[in-house]
């Protein structure tokens, strides 16, 4: 990690989170099209709990690369790479959301509205990456990745708090606050 930004070691290790949380989001899409008034699975609720721990371990591992980055003075080559990936991942967000909002709206399904809503959160986390990526390509000021990592600490630990909350039963959306 010594040679590569820390935002894109950390966008890399959010996205690895997202495909896991995946499988707990399938899950669910199976339940509430069987019958919406089941409780959540033994397979959910645990696919929740990872999520969860994953997004702390990532916001540990994101300070702990920050901390020896400002020790050590430590600043990535280049950060081209995640110009390129940030800006991809922007527009497929962008795609991704607009896309599960109209089918949402098409099938009259809050879930899926709500889930496009969660992926707002990728799309913030993409241009945290893009803005410090090219404020570090055009300075070079080392500063801008651990800011950087620092917006991607935030977003890590409201997403795993909300999935340890899900998992413990409260209704959350993303845009609103978890309701026992």
């Amino acid at each position: 990690m010594e040679d590569e930004a820390l935002t894109l070691f950390g966008f890399g290790l959010d996205s690895f989170i997202e495909t896991i949380s995946a499988l707990g989001i399938v899950n669910m899409t199976y339940r509430l099209k069987n019958d919406s008034s089941l409780e959540r699975s033994p397979f959910e609720i645990l696919a929740l709990k990872i999520t969860g721990w994953s997004f702390y371990a990532l916001a540990f591992a994101l300070a702990a690369g920050a901390v020896i980055g400002l020790i050590e003075q430590r600043s990535p080559e280049t950060t081209l790479s995640g110009i390129i990936i940030s800006s991809i991942s922007i527009f497929s967000m962008w795609l991704l959301i607009k896309l599960k909002k109209d089918v949402g709206r098409k099938l009259g399904s809050d879930a899926i509205i709500a889930d496009a809503n969660c992926n707002l959160v990728c799309m913030y986390m993409s241009f945290i990456l893009l803005a410090s990526s090219l404020l570090f390509e055009f300075t070079g000021i080392a500063y801008f990745d651990i800011l950087g990592a620092a917006g991607l600490i935030w977003f890590s630990v409201k997403e795993g708090k909300e999935a340890f909350e899900k998992a413990a039963g409260k209704e959350c959306g993303c845009e609103d606050e978890c309701k026992v």
